[in-house]
């Protein structure tokens, strides 16, 4: 606990500025090709998070039949929200007529909601376990996610404002995002940072899959929702480029 005594105030950077990035989004309506560049960028910022300090750590504990369970199961786990998410239509139609945009009916965003909240999770856990291996790690790590932390909870408040719910829900759900990054520190600090490698492969295995799930199947899908421009997809390799350089950086 000790390690948790030291270092809150950088453990709490990326808690706040999910939200930050959340109420900003929900508090002022983006213009379509706004909200595309921050999902492109976004998606770059994640998926740099994945190559760049997931993948590896997966990688260095050697245990590819953790790695295939967990990777299997967390994308089982995302498709199945989203099968599920598509069978709450209905019932989500008659209780909130926000729901569609323009005419169109759009899904409960049970998957992005699942999606964006084991990513804080996730980010959580390797936040806390790099601060186990020590102090330098930890603020490196802390800074990186922060970044992606800060334009996902952006991203996700414009995407829910996008497919017609009411800023109060994207709100909320920033906040569940930022609460589970906190659980996932103190669950690092703790009881995760003492797991086999085999555990913990199979847990950031997981993570993986749910977060290529997030840049795939919700945040590019919703991006590409507008007429794409080169600039805007650009911005995809910039969001890439750019937490790559900071974690050379740091």
């Amino acid at each position: 606990m000790d390690i948790l005594q030291d270092n809150w105030l950088f453990m709490l950077i990326p808690v706040v500025v999910t939200v930050v990035g959340g109420l900003i989004a929900a508090s002022f309506t983006l213009r379509p090709a706004i909200r595309s560049s921050i999902q492109h960028f976004t998606a770059g910022v994640v998926f740099a998070a994945v190559a760049g300090e997931v993948i590896p750590d997966v990688i260095d504990r050697h245990a590819p039949a953790a790695t295939v369970i967990g990777f299997v199961v967390g994308v089982a786990l995302m498709f199945g929200i989203s099968r599920a998410s598509d069978a709450l239509l209905p019932a989500a139609q008659d209780t909130n007529p926000t729901v569609a945009v323009a005419g169109t009916p759009r899904r409960f965003p049970a998957s992005l909601i699942a999606a964006v909240s084991i990513d804080g999770l996730i980010d959580g856990l390797v936040i806390g376990i790099g601060f186990t291996v020590g102090s330098n790690l930890g603020i490196l790590v802390t800074v990186a996610l922060s970044l992606e932390m800060f334009f996902l909870g952006l991203s996700t408040a414009a995407t829910l404002r996008q497919t017609g719910w009411r800023p109060r829900l994207a709100i909320v759900v920033t906040v569940v995002a930022a609460l589970m990054i906190a659980l996932g520190v103190v669950l690092g600090v703790t009881a995760f940072g003492n797991l086999s490698n085999a555990g913990l492969a199979g847990l950031l295995a997981f993570g993986c899959a749910s977060l290529l799930y997030l840049v795939t199947e919700e945040l590019l899908t919703e991006a590409h929702t507008v007429p794409e421009t080169r600039v805007m997809s650009s911005l995809f390799f910039a969001g890439f480029l750019t937490l790559l350089v900071i974690e050379m950086s740091l």
